[in-house]
């Protein structure tokens, strides 16, 4: 049985995340949506409500099968497209916007040009799903086929959707991701210059580099009588 506090926790995540996304630009109103995994519960953030509105007695939540198990708003309409990745994905998170620069890519390009070595952080290039009608079922196999061996796709004409281990993690890759989109815009509007891009060869080094990457665990005090 799922627990009670953990619950009413990931929901107040759910919901600061969905309002960081307002804050930083990467959705317009109740555009995109947030979920996060909490045992066999998809906690997902309501279809049209203000992010500003939401309390911690509005919690929404389905199970893998989508059936909604509390709550009384009714889940977002991207609903399939956030369950598509838990089935298939070891997801603890799930972001979904429709970020600015991003989505003016995914109407250029079949997939992001490596403009930048950030792309090894969400598994290898970015690839752009070809568009289909938003809550559908098509859009949710094309997100799954753009998704294979990464962390994060474009969808062609309307935005970004990225997971992680973490909302915090699912977060980042959504704003990285962004960047790079605005980065490869900008080089590639000036005229006459055409950006260098990175090889393979390049990122799979930055792969592997990555994977050290951050802070180790702290080590063991020695005891008073040790060397």
């Amino acid at each position: 049985m799922t627990d009670r506090a953990a619950v009413e926790r990931t929901w107040t995540d759910v919901v600061a995340t969905a309002r960081r996304t307002v804050a930083d630009g990467l959705v317009v109103g109740t555009s995109g949506n947030v979920s996060a995994r909490v045992g066999d519960l998809i906690l997902v953030t309501p279809s049209g409500v203000p992010y500003d509105r939401l309390g911690v007695d509005d919690a929404v939540a389905v199970d893998l099968d989508g059936r909604q198990v509390l709550g009384e708003l009714i889940p977002t309409s991207e609903l399939p497209m956030h369950l598509a990745v838990y089935r298939e994905t070891p997801a603890a998170a799930v972001v979904h916007t429709h970020a600015e620069h991003a989505t003016a890519v995914s109407t250029l390009v079949p997939e992001l040009p490596l403009i930048h070595y950030m792309a090894a952080a969400l598994g290898g290039p970015v690839r752009v799903a070809p568009y289909a009608l938003y809550g559908t079922r098509e859009l949710a196999e094309n997100m799954l086929h753009a998704l294979r061996d990464r962390t994060g796709c474009l969808l062609q004409n309307h935005g970004t959707v990225t997971y992680g281990d973490t909302l915090d993690q699912a977060y980042d890759r959504t704003a990285q991701l962004d960047w790079m989109c605005r980065v490869w815009l900008t080089a590639a509007a000036l005229p006459g210059r055409t950006p260098t891009l990175l090889t393979g060869e390049q990122l799979q080094q930055v792969t592997e580099k990555l994977r050290g990457y951050g802070q180790r665990a702290p080590a063991r005090d020695h005891d008073s009588d040790s060397d």
